[in-house]
């Protein structure tokens, strides 16, 4: 049995116990405390899984800024995209997961403990490395924690090295050279993950100019979710993307945040909600604002 969305505190636990292939990803992380998280991992996680690092493992750190700040390096170290977070091409990423020995085979589950923020970074991730079997842990640790599922600390065994090879991709990702030729197209619909504060430019916490990409729509991330942390079902995912889409087409659908990481649990609810898997435009706003030639809205 394959999951390629959410999967349950139940459902993982029942799969732990089949003795089915898998893998399981924290992804737990702070940006405002980048260390906190693989803290957070050795003190309580999943048995067996693996710690993700958003700023080691899941972005490239091997550029240097060149012009307007854009991440820059060549051959196997070049970053695929711009912003705060660049993405590692696909063949470092795949290094990667060689590493800790995560195989094309194997069904992934990627959860952490702050709100399904972060998580869905690898959940995409491995879609555009080609790997379709990876689901977020609807809700978390503190749902598998709620399940009575135990925990460890401290250090994982190492894993065996494994030769994880990347696919065609499932997921399709952009840049600002895409962004910019369909500003104002109905080809293209911007969906904006930023709180309301930062997207309208009333504050600016990590990045030099205050705004939003021209046209873009905004729906914060945690509008995804239940009081209890969960995704909200499909129908009623369904029924608010709907309504802010109005009559553009999903189809259309880029979705972006301040550095390509928030806005994956609107990426992800507009799966659920059987809307289709819509484009990630990773650079986001760290990378747009970049360019003092690009256009900035407010308000």
């Amino acid at each position: 049995m394959s999951y390629t969305t959410l999967i349950s505190a139940e459902q993982l636990q029942a799969l732990m116990a089949s003795g089915q292939q898998l893998r399981v990803f924290d992804c737990s992380f702070d940006l405002m405390q980048p260390h906190a998280g693989e803290q957070q991992y050795l003190a309580a996680h999943i048995p067996g899984a693996v710690y993700a690092d958003l700023d080691t493992a899941l972005s490239a750190r091997h550029g240097v800024p060149g012009a307007h700040g854009v991440l820059t390096a060549s051959g196997a170290d070049a970053p695929a995209s711009g912003g705060r977070h660049p993405l590692p091409n696909r063949e470092r990423f795949a290094t990667w997961l060689s590493s800790v020995g995560m195989g094309n085979e194997m069904q992934a589950v990627v959860y952490d403990r702050n709100g399904m923020n972060y998580c869905g970074r690898l959940w995409w991730m491995l879609k555009w490395a080609g790997h379709e079997n990876v689901a977020v842990l609807d809700g978390g640790l503190q749902a598998w924690q709620a399940a009575g599922g135990r925990v460890s600390s401290g250090e994982e065994p190492t894993h065996f090295q494994s030769n994880f090879l990347v696919k065609p991709p499932l997921a399709t990702l952009v840049d600002a050279r895409v962004v910019s030729a369909q500003l104002g197209r109905p080809s293209q619909t911007l969906i904006d993950a930023r709180a309301a504060q930062r997207f309208k430019g009333e504050v600016e916490p990590m990045d030099p100019v205050a705004g939003h990409i021209p046209g873009a729509l905004n729906r914060p991330f945690g509008h995804n979710f239940t009081s209890g942390g969960q995704f909200k079902p499909p129908a009623q995912l369904k029924a608010e993307f709907t309504a802010l889409l109005g009559q553009r087409d999903p189809a259309t659908v880029v979705h972006h945040c301040g550095s390509g990481v928030s806005a994956l649990p609107n990426l992800l609810a507009m799966e659920i909600a059987g809307l289709g898997r819509s484009a990630l435009y990773a650079g986001s706003w760290s990378d747009w604002c970049s360019d003092p030639a690009r256009p900035v809205a407010q308000g």
